[in-house]
């Protein structure tokens, strides 16, 4: 609204009379010269009494045009407005305090890891690792198809179409969550994943959260979806000490990634939700069932066919069945190995593979050898563990179990438990009666 309008509505301007009309006539007197005579013509809404009524000049044009007068808004509208600018700019201050300190994504492919251990029997088994065990890189290209369909499928089906973060996967866990009263889905994205298992902690804080969302957006401008999902694969933890797809590949099928079969596959996208859980070696009956709902996973989300995903199951049951079982009592020796090591070799600073003398076949006779035993005579003398040491005549351990059961306790019953000393403890006796005078015969 200009100043002018705003003048002209407080203060109209009063109506100005109109100047009364001379009216000349000219008559011709009787001494012969011309008269002018004048006659005031007023206006014709002038009455008679000489007051002039008041008239009321109407515009056809509103005070206020149209495309200008003021609207009212409700007080509910702006509540509304005002809550919409402040929590932006809410939000803004935010962003701007927890980007100043993250981390630089340029240092992606610099990390640190603690040297890894791998402990293997004498025909090349491995009967332990210590560490942070990595595969070779495999790149995206290198990867089984069916290894990236059943991780996409299982964690992450909008990965191909989010901008790092998932909105909808946000609303639909959170909406879970409320209902089932506990956190039973997450909202993460494989991008998100990537940040928080490379650059932050696994801490769950609000903190951590807004950076792991600000460094996913940083990534995917950064690097195609193609890169994002080779990087994650061969960064993520899978269980058993093993770091990327191909390491895991190596430690649960004995094969690298690239000849991973579909049921393989589906074993190895069931172990992102919990590794130790699922691990084939601690819980071959939990990782089977995962293996079955990711295949589930899959055919829902149209990577299978019904036909497909009952072949997977059937071959799922031949892959758990002909995987070679590690033995867990081997773990014994393994420990024992690495409390050694420190006197041959010092300080372990680079990847090292150590072959001892162990051998499985004799290992899993000693082990039917104890349960045996303890089955029969176990309660009878009211004994709960056993141990077993074999050895070869050249002092090569072939067999060592320290108990009954590793996974219930770790103490190793052959190198650690206190003996009684025997016709050993004489020696001492005998000394100290010698040094006192006593003789042979006394």
């Amino acid at each position: 609204m200009s100043l002018l309008s705003k003048f002209l509505r407080r203060k109209r301007r009063k109506p100005t009379r109109r100047p009364p009309v001379l009216e000349s006539s000219k008559q011709e007197s009787t001494s012969g010269t011309t008269l002018s005579q004048y006659r005031i013509t007023t206006s014709a809404n002038t009455p008679k009494g000489g007051k002039r009524k008041k008239q009321v000049r109407r515009s056809k044009m509103p005070a206020y045009p149209s495309y200008r007068k003021p609207k009212r808004t409700h007080w509910l509208e702006r509540i509304i407005t005002r809550a919409m600018i402040y929590g932006g700019l809410g939000v803004l201050i935010v962003i701007a305090w927890f980007s100043w300190g993250l981390p630089n994504i340029d240092e992606l492919n610099k990390f640190t890891k603690t040297p890894s251990i791998l402990v293997k029997s004498q025909d090349g088994e491995i009967i332990g690792s210590f560490g942070d065990i990595y595969g070779d890189y495999v790149p995206y290209r290198l990867l089984p198809k069916s290894l990236t369909d059943a991780v996409i499928a299982t964690e992450d089906r909008n990965f191909y179409m989010h901008f790092g973060i998932d909105p909808f996967g946000l609303v639909r866990a959170t909406y879970a969550n409320l209902m089932a009263r506990r956190v039973v889905q997450g909202g993460s994205t494989i991008t998100q994943q990537v940040a928080k298992n490379v650059f932050l902690t696994p801490e769950r804080s609000l903190a951590r959260k807004v950076k792991e969302m600000l460094l996913a957006l940083k990534l995917e401008q950064r690097f195609t979806k193609e890169e994002i999902m080779g990087i994650y694969l061969n960064r993520v933890y899978l269980g058993a000490g093993s770091y990327g797809v191909d390491a895991a590949s190596k430690r649960y099928f004995g094969k690298p990634a690239s000849q991973m079969t579909l049921s393989e596959s589906a074993i190895i996208a069931g172990l992102l939700k919990a590794p130790s859980r699922f691990s084939p070696t601690n819980s071959p009956t939990l990782a089977r069932q995962r293996a079955e709902q990711v295949l589930v996973n899959m055919r829902e989300a149209g990577y299978l066919t019904e036909a497909q995903a009952t072949k997977a199951k059937e071959d799922l049951t031949k892959t758990m069945n002909t995987r070679k079982k590690s033995s867990q009592s081997t773990l014994y020796f393994a420990d024992w190995v690495m409390d050694q090591l420190p006197e041959y070799i010092g300080n372990v600073e680079q990847d090292i593979v150590v072959t001892t003398t162990l051998r499985p076949d004799l290992q899993v006779i000693g082990e039917k050898a104890i349960s045996d035993i303890m089955d029969k005579e176990g309660d009878t003398f009211n004994v709960k563990q056993a141990a077993l040491v074999a050895m070869s005549p050249d002092g090569a351990i072939r067999v060592m179990i320290g108990g009954r059961s590793y996974a219930e306790s770790q103490y190793n019953r052959a190198t650690q438990a206190l003996r009684q000393p025997g016709s050993a403890f004489k020696i001492f006796v005998y000394l100290a009666g010698l040094e006192a005078g006593l003789g042979p015969n006394s």
